[in-house]
């Protein structure tokens, strides 16, 4: 009852509200970000959902598109921007993510949408992370977030959709607080993000 019907009627009404509230927020976000990233305060990029299904994932951009001498963009840690960094740390950049909650791509809590080009790479456990729709943090979100490796990361996506339930996604939606509010995981060990998945080894 909740996975099927619930939890779109609350991912919805949430995200509606979030929006209508964060509102200003957003505003301040998006003309700071203009600014500091040459007239591109979002970033749109092609991620898999529920089955696997490609939609168009929409953020705050808080990198710009420095690129060194043979037009190669530059690394993450370059092209983080002062302001992006702030947003990166205190988690607004997810906010725009609330557009993709009330077109149905993804939930408010589930496993994060990742990289297309890492669909191949899973193995038969870790596909199991698109049979629910992504969400905007996850069971892999408070237990780590990009501090963790991959396989502990997708052994919490697993976790979550095997076990998925109003009680866990209350816990899950509290305990996201309390990580922006620390500003914990934000990235990996010496990175400015995360690390790229290069398959099971």
């Amino acid at each position: 009852m909740y996975k099927n019907y619930l939890k779109r009627v609350f991912d919805f009404t949430i995200a509606l509200v979030g929006l209508i509230v964060l509102s200003p927020v957003f505003l301040v976000v998006t003309i700071s970000l203009y600014f500091a990233n040459q007239g591109k305060p979002f970033f749109f990029q092609t991620r898999p959902g529920l089955n696997a299904r490609l939609f168009k994932i929409v953020k705050f951009k808080s990198m710009n598109d420095r690129t060194d001498a043979d037009g190669n963009l530059l690394s993450d840690a370059e092209r983080l921007t002062p302001m992006g960094a702030f947003v990166r740390k205190t988690s607004l950049d997810e906010i725009p993510q609330l557009i993709n909650v009330l077109k149905g791509d993804m939930s408010l809590i589930g496993p994060r949408p990742l990289l297309p080009e890492y669909l191949p790479l899973y193995n038969i456990q870790q596909a199991k992370r698109h049979n629910v729709r992504p969400g905007i943090t996850g069971w892999a979100q408070i237990n780590g977030r990009n501090a963790i490796s991959w396989e502990a990361k997708f052994d919490y996506d697993v976790f979550y959709v095997e076990n998925i339930g109003l009680a866990l996604d209350v816990k899950i939606f509290f305990l996201t607080l309390k990580k922006v509010f620390i500003r914990e995981g934000i990235s990996a060990e010496g990175q400015a993000t995360m690390t790229i998945f290069r398959g099971n080894k």
